[in-house]
Order: C-alpha cells, then structure tokens, then sequence
C-alpha cells in the first residue's frame, strides 16, 4: 500500500476502485480516552450514478461531504439509530464514498468494548458492521466532513494490502436498490 501521502492519489480514482485498495489500510480515532484503531476488512463502493448512494439525489446538506475532495469524512445517521462512516473518493463535485463496512481491532480494543457493551462477546463480531465500526471507534456526527488524511482526531492510514486472492467482491447487502451490483469488497482473513 501507498504511504499516506499516496492514499488521496489512490482515492482520487474513484469509489469502485478505491474500495478494493483501502482494505489493509487503518482508521484511527484519537480521542481523549486515547487511540481506537482498526484495520479494514470490508467496504462498499458508492457512486453517484448508483441509486442506493445517497449522492443519487444530487448534493444536499446532507450529502454534500461526499461531493468535496477525496479524503473527506463522510458520516450519516442510518435510520435513526446507527452512525455509519464513509471515505470520500473522486474528485471535488463528484459524489462518490466507501463505506466502511467492517474493522478488525489495532488499538484501543478495550475502549471499543465497552463502547459497545461488548465483554464476553466473541472478539470477531466487534465492529462487524458499519453501525459498529463507528460505535467501536467513537466517530458520530461531529466528525461528518473531516479530512481523514489532514491529521484531525479520525484519520486513514496506509496499511499492507491483502493478495488479491484474499479479496472476494460481491453484491452488496442491506440495501433494496442496485444490490445485485458487486461493490462489496472483503477481505478474507484466515
């Protein structure tokens, strides 16, 4: 992978082709409890001609982080309950984001479990889940258009990336519209 000087450059090419590449690579939250950290695992590529992206609609207050630079942190609240986060990828004025579908724990583990509630729970189910990832790491709405490559309190960071054999890629899931399209990168860790 790219040191992090690289990481916008990769961005830059788009959510389809970024969502592959930010696998291996870490987000990190520096709070005041101190760093929660988690390489990713699994992503979902969105883009603006894609109906299940929030982009679809155009830009709005709600979606206009997704239309700034690569590199901006997009967050949303998903139903009213969970906070999920996204890389924002392509250029400024194009709506394209990865979501962050799933982390697996570097730093801070036990901050993350007691967010979450989590002891006694099996260790892989931790951040399993966009609405976890975010309750693990702490972020919510406060970080919504951040840059995560600027040095803010959430940041990404280049990290090793999986062989190509370790990726699969499928459709994604929990969404109605263009699910059947295969924008679901994971990492499959032995």
């Amino acid at each position: 992978m790219a040191n992090d000087e690289g990481l916008r450059g990769i961005l830059e090419a788009g959510a389809v082709a970024a969502a592959a590449k930010l696998l291996g690579c870490a987000i990190e939250h520096h709070a005041r409890g101190g760093l929660r950290s988690g390489t990713i695992v699994e992503t979902e590529a969105y883009t603006e001609d894609d109906p299940a992206a929030h982009s679809f609609v155009g830009r709005t207050a709600r979606t206009d982080p997704m239309f700034r630079r690569a590199g901006t942190l997009y967050v949303y609240l998903s139903y009213g309950i969970h906070h999920c986060m996204n890389v924002v990828c392509a250029g400024e004025g194009r709506g394209e984001a990865v979501l962050i579908r799933a982390i697996e724990p570097l730093a801070g583990t036990d901050a993350m479990i007691e967010a979450r509630g989590w002891r006694g729970k099996p260790a892989k189910d931790l951040a399993n889940g966009p609405g976890k990832v975010c309750q693990a790491l702490g972020v919510g709405l406060h970080h919504n258009g951040g840059d995560l490559l600027g040095g803010g309190a959430v940041r990404l960071v280049a990290g090793p990336s999986p062989p190509p054999d370790a990726i699969v890629v499928t459709p994604r899931i929990g969404i109605t519209k263009a699910a059947d399209w295969p924008r679901r990168f994971v990492w499959k860790r032995k």
